[in-house]
């Protein structure tokens, strides 16, 4: 774990947005809006789909954006950002503009652990997908619950006592309300809800579901917020503020 900042002011801010599917095309520009974001928060999280197809030309596109932004930028990737196989090539030029990606690590600043995975699909509750049948089946399963487990390991390491969560994938149903219901299984996973009740957590942030609702709750009472770009948010501006 790294940390930035050695105390924790009474009052910490931090801006969340996911689903900026940035395109080689270059129609939608984040600069203002990171630069808007610097005044008002003391970290900018991106909760994934920070590119369209995942090329890394898209992610460069990002890059010179997030350059307008002066406070630190901690995220995850989503799936779109797996779409063309280049991934690493993605993250080496997103990590070279100082961004802080996550998988399965924890970024500390002013006393809060912002911990983050990508997540899965799977479905929730009792219509959760069993690990039954196919080997292809079981071979989707096991990627949900790795993923559970990789945040598992990463919450098990935080020693900071405020933590906060960073997916793409959503970790409860409330969430995701909105979506049509044929979707709803491959929009996230309970098992990332479940794991997440296993700790004390002051805030989760995800993206992936466009049509879904701002603000739910894990059964175990953590705060979830659903902060992809298209989500009507309290501040009426594209990202969140959230105060933990």
């Amino acid at each position: 774990m790294s940390s930035a900042m050695s105390e924790r002011p009474d009052k910490f801010t931090f801006a969340a947005i996911g689903d900026l599917h940035v395109k080689e095309d270059r129609t939608l520009s984040f600069r203002q809006l990171f630069a808007e974001v610097s005044t008002k928060a003391q970290v900018l999280v991106l909760c994934g789909d920070l590119t369209d197809l995942g090329k890394p030309s898209e992610a460069e596109l990002l890059a010179e954006d997030l350059r307008a932004c002066s406070i630190p930028v901690i995220g995850v990737l989503g799936n779109h950002d797996y779409e063309s196989g280049r991934t690493e090539d993605v993250k080496r030029v997103l990590k070279g503009a100082g961004m802080h990606l996550l998988n399965g690590q924890s970024y500390e600043i002013n006393g809060v652990a912002f911990v983050g995975v990508k997540g899965f699909i799977g479905g929730f509750g009792r219509r959760m997908l069993a690990s039954f049948g196919e080997a292809v089946v079981k071979d989707l399963v096991a990627e949900a619950v790795n993923e559970a487990t990789r945040l598992e390991n990463a919450m098990r390491a935080v020693a900071s006592k405020q933590a906060v969560v960073v997916l793409h994938y959503a970790p409860i149903p409330d969430t995701v309300e909105g979506e049509p219901p044929e979707i709803l299984p491959f929009l996230g996973s309970s098992r990332l809800g479940e794991t997440i009740d296993r700790f004390k957590v002051s805030a989760v942030v995800h993206g992936h579901a466009h049509q879904g609702r701002y603000e739910g709750r894990t059964p175990g009472g953590a705060r979830v917020y659903n902060v992809a770009r298209s989500i009507e948010k309290p501040t009426g501006r594209p990202y969140a503020l959230i105060e933990v």
